[in-house]
């Protein structure tokens, strides 16, 4: 009987043990915040302050797509100067083989264009001197009818006034033709400074088709707007398009939240504990750069769990941490 009863004791002992034990763990894991509110934690992303994004620009002359040749590895540490992206260049260089010959054509047709208005005016002057000619011989037999019959002098007045409206039609001819070899010229002059221009903004272009990163970071490649998956070498991509995206791992923040029960508690400045979910046991130091002013849902399926969005800033930068990377951020010392 004194056994039976030590048994029982040993087995409610142990039961009490179990559940107690079992409520503080559940306690543990289901609770954000602890009672003293000397601290909470909350899960969040790593991120990059600042990341330089590289979209595919447009021009005036070129709305189709270029081909992508050349790519960086997705997730690569680079420096300023690196080549992450590179374009096929081969349309570009046909445009330039069609523009420079559009060119010596042009300038070719210049040249002669130079010449025709030349020989034409010499043309115009010499019908010019043969009309002058004749209006002073016209003149000379004019002034010596002075002497001759009425009817015989009329005549000669007519004749002379004939040929002084010849004269003026040739003078009109030769300055209306030297205005419009002016105006052909400049107009010949224009077409072949915009082929150069047009030649010029390709080769500037040309230079653009290798792409450089100006700055440290890891290489993010973009998402094709036509697949709707990761860009990739072969594929054509459109003007607008983000090519990719290089965050600058010197300045990393964490992009976390808070719930609305705990939104009074934070105060920018703060201090804040942040682990690595894949090394718990290193802690990096962050303070609160930014809370949030508008309430949201966390999950729209769950509407009823609001939070604000928080933003926590790293304030050494370190190897190991890397935009996308899970955390656990510790808000230290709260209100």
């Amino acid at each position: 009987m004194k056994n039976n009863n030590i048994c029982s004791s040993v087995i409610i002992f142990s039961f009490l043990f179990l559940l107690f034990s079992c409520n503080n763990k559940k306690k543990d894991e289901n609770s954000k915040s602890d009672s003293s509110g000397i601290s909470i934690i909350e899960t969040g992303e790593l991120d990059a302050v600042s990341a330089r994004a590289f979209v595919m620009g447009y021009n005036m002359y070129f709305y189709y797509e270029l081909r992508v040749i050349g790519l960086l590895e997705h997730g690569s540490l680079v420096n300023p100067g690196d080549s992450i992206i590179q374009f096929d260049p081969a349309e570009l260089n046909k445009f330039i083989v069609n523009t420079e010959t559009q060119l010596e054509t042009q300038t070719a047709n210049f040249e002669k264009m130079k010449v025709d208005q030349v020989n034409a005016i010499n043309d115009l002057n010499s019908n010019y001197q043969s009309v002058l000619s004749t209006f002073n011989l016209k003149k000379n037999t004019f002034e010596a009818s002075i002497f001759e019959p009425e009817r015989i002098r009329k005549i000669r007045e007519l004749e002379f006034e004939q040929e002084k409206i010849s004269l003026a039609k040739e003078e009109k001819k030769i300055e209306f033709r030297k205005i419009i070899i002016e105006n052909d010229l400049k107009i010949q002059a224009l077409r072949i400074n915009q082929l150069k221009k047009q030649l010029q903004n390709v080769y500037d272009i040309r230079k653009s088709l290798t792409i450089r990163t100006e700055q440290r970071g890891v290489f993010q490649v973009g998402t094709n707007w036509r697949t709707g998956k990761m860009i990739k070498v072969g594929e054509s991509i459109y003007p607008g398009n983000t090519l990719a995206k290089v965050p600058e791992l010197d300045n990393m923040k964490v992009n976390t939240f808070i719930n609305e029960n705990d939104f009074m508690k934070l105060y920018l400045g703060q201090k804040v504990a942040v682990r690595l979910d894949a090394s718990p046991n290193i802690i990096f130091d962050g303070e609160v750069s930014y809370i949030g002013k508008l309430c949201k849902p966390k999950d729209y399926n769950n509407p009823r769990h609001k939070v604000f969005e928080v933003e926590v800033k790293m304030l050494k930068s370190d190897e190991r941490l890397k935009p996308g990377m899970t955390v656990s951020c510790e808000f230290l010392n709260c209100k």
